[in-house]
């Protein structure tokens, strides 16, 4: 029986073997033997794209939009057979400049701007709360479901469970506990976490196992096939319309094409998938293996989705059961606790590999683009006087990791009821949209300003935040319901669902519209309106025609001034450590011929240039541009 401490000790098994993968990966990268070099690891890494939502809200929006799921996964695989061409020259830019976060690469490209790093930081971590809450449901959900057995009791509302009692604090809290095991063990952000990624490519074949499993068992357990279950839909009038795609759905093809947008730019710029597919990457090679194989596992963990959402809807008809538990109910129903079992493994697997790339890299960015350039700008705190600071930018990661994850619980406790678990997934997949006109144009378009970016994404947050986030908290009762049926003061036009009058679109596209008009639109006008300073055309000469630059040690000839070799050691070893300091140096010297630390060395351009990489590897490019320009 599927008593609470068997699924409890089950899960926390698992977890455990999260940690030892982890671990072994981690020797093996120390021993110079890295299991992540053939590629097909950093393949398996990318399905972190695969969540929760995948695992069971893709069945849930099956299930009242029949093949509308799709564009969510077209939209990637689209993506992906643009990378040789786009993601190989982000890939080129970030190893070149030590990138650490999808906020240090836009800071970078835009004069190295503690300002604009800060805002991209701010709008990633609001627009991904509603994500990570996505996930403390799924598990909070399935659990509470799960615990039943062999009776299927829905929870009624998550949300007013007292705070002790509640299932998602407590998955939040140990989920924060491994986050940090995982991901916080060295300071130098640039590094590979190999075991973490190991970790996350076996969790993906675990949470595509789970659902192949349960999958096979409705179509050819529960039904006699995929023929005798689609002929049983088609002969329900409401399934079969499923069956049409667009058919009488609001918004149709427009709906359709803008949900694949979405998905296009939520493959690049989800700060997870910055952190899996570019700072984690060790190849650029890699890439091939990624460009056939990750569209290939998209496609397998999507082949029983139909049959799943049909088959739960044959099985569980009236509405009686939320769709988006069918992966797990439709087992249950029929008394196979097992694989039921298997099922809420493959659904934690899901949603723990998200949360855990999620929050460091979102750790990272707070740390390096919005903690640091702060206290770096405060005399009072003395910094400038610490000889060691490696514990308190450890300590500033780990306080965020924890942070991040609480406020993603606040943000289930106080809007997670008002949407199903797919409409959760897609306001953060918006929020992060907005990352695109910045990004893409500052790596093709040489004419993006400081300016334009940061008025591009405080517009387009803006939109999104007034069409989407606003109407999650007046659904949620923290807002008069009254501003979405009449507007702000009762202004029609300023209706947040129907903005300036836009009616006839489901809400995602909606919001998109409307943000991606005022994003595009005010990054391009205001790029135009003035030049580019000095430091933005050198930054963007260097983006936009980096496969020129490798090679070179492009940003030394920019460094004007005096430095002492002793005092760049100094710095070095500050933020980095002694040790990690020392190899720096011996890098350096090996490059020029000499031996560190007998052979005396000049503190020239190339050598100031170098330290300020290494350090961005640890603080940012933003932070190192004002901490080597200290001391030069």
């Amino acid at each position: 029986m599927l008593h609470g401490p068997v699924i409890i000790f089950t899960s926390f098994a698992y977890l455990g073997l999260l940690f030892a993968i982890a671990y072994v990966a981690d020797q093996r990268a120390d021993a110079g033997r890295p299991i992540l070099a053939r590629g097909y690891i950093y393949s398996l890494s990318l399905a972190v794209y695969a969540t929760a939502w995948t695992f069971y809200g893709s069945v849930g929006r099956a299930a009242s939009d029949g093949v509308g799921f799709l564009p969510i996964y077209i939209g990637p695989t689209l993506m992906i057979a643009l990378w040789w061409i786009v993601m190989r020259k982000i890939l080129r830019i970030s190893k070149q400049n030590r990138i650490t976060s999808l906020a240090d690469f836009i800071a970078s490209r835009y004069g190295k701007s503690a300002l604009l790093g800060g805002i991209v930081t701010v709008i990633a971590v609001i627009g991904i709360l509603p994500y990570i809450s996505l996930q403390l449901k799924a598990v909070s959900t399935s659990y509470s479901i799960l615990v039943q057995y062999p009776e299927i009791v829905l929870p009624a509302q998550l949300g007013a469970v007292p705070v002790r009692q509640d299932t998602a604090l407590w998955v939040a809290l140990i989920l924060a506990a491994f986050t940090i095991a995982f991901g916080t063990r060295h300071l130098d952000a640039a590094e590979h976490h190999q075991g973490m990624v190991a970790a996350i490519a076996f969790e993906s074949l675990v949470k595509l196992l789970a659902f192949l499993a349960v999958g096979i068992f409705v179509t050819f357990g529960i039904y006699n096939g995929f023929g005798d279950l689609f002929s049983r839909a088609a002969a329900v009038p409401k399934l079969n319309a499923m069956l049409t795609p667009l058919e009488g759905v609001a918004g149709g093809y427009a709906n359709w094409v803008w949900l694949t947008i979405l998905s296009m730019m939520a493959i690049m710029f989800l700060p997870r998938q910055f952190q899996v597919t570019v700072i984690e990457n060790l190849d650029e090679k890699h890439l091939n293996k990624a460009i056939w194989l990750f569209p290939l596992y998209m496609l397998a963990i999507n082949v029983f989705v139909l049959p799943i959402a049909f088959g739960g809807l044959l099985h569980f008809p009236g509405g009686r059961v939320d769709a988006d538990t069918f992966v797990l109910t439709l087992p249950m129903a029929e008394k196979q606790e097992w694989l039921a079992l298997l099922v809420f493994i493959g659904g934690l697997s899901a949603a723990t590999g998200m949360v855990i790339v999620e929050t460091i890299a979102l750790s990272t960015m707070v740390c390096n683009d919005l903690v640091m350039p702060v206290l770096l700008r405060l005399r009072r705190l003395r910094l400038n006087e610490r000889r060691d600071l490696t514990r308190l930018l450890l300590g500033i990661r780990r306080g965020a990791i924890v942070l991040i994850l609480l406020l993603g619980y606040l943000y289930f406790k106080l809007a997670g009821e008002a949407y199903a678990l797919v409409s959760i997934g897609l306001i953060s997949f918006a929020a992060v949209a907005q990352f695109a006109p910045v990004a893409l144009g500052g790596i093709f378009w040489k004419g993006g300003t400081r300016r334009g970016a940061l008025c591009g994404l405080v517009a387009g947050f803006a939109v999104w935040f007034y069409t989407l986030l606003l109407p999650a908290l007046a659904r949620s009762g923290w807002l008069p319901i009254g501003l979405l049926e009449h507007g702000p003061f009762g202004i029609g036009l300023l209706k947040p669902l129907q903005l300036f009058g836009l009616a006839g679109l489901d809400q995602i596209t909606h919001a998109m519209i409307w943000s991606m008009v005022a994003n595009t639109g005010a990054y391009v006008g205001v790029s135009l309106s003035a030049a580019p300073s000095v430091d933005e055309h050198r930054q963007a000469s260097l983006f936009v025609d980096v496969f020129r630059h490798t090679g070179e040690a492009g940003g030394a000839r920019f460094w004007r001034g005096t430095a002492s070799v002793p005092d760049l050691y100094n710095l070095l070893a500050r933020f980095l450590g002694v040790s990690a300091a020392d190899e720096a140096f011996r890098e350096y010297a090996a490059a020029k011929g000499l031996r560190w630390p007998d052979d005396p060395m000049v503190a020239d351009a190339e050598l100031v240039h170098h330290v300020e990489v290494q350090l961005a590897g640890a603080i940012g490019a933003a932070s190192a541009r004002v901490m080597v320009a200290s001391v030069v």
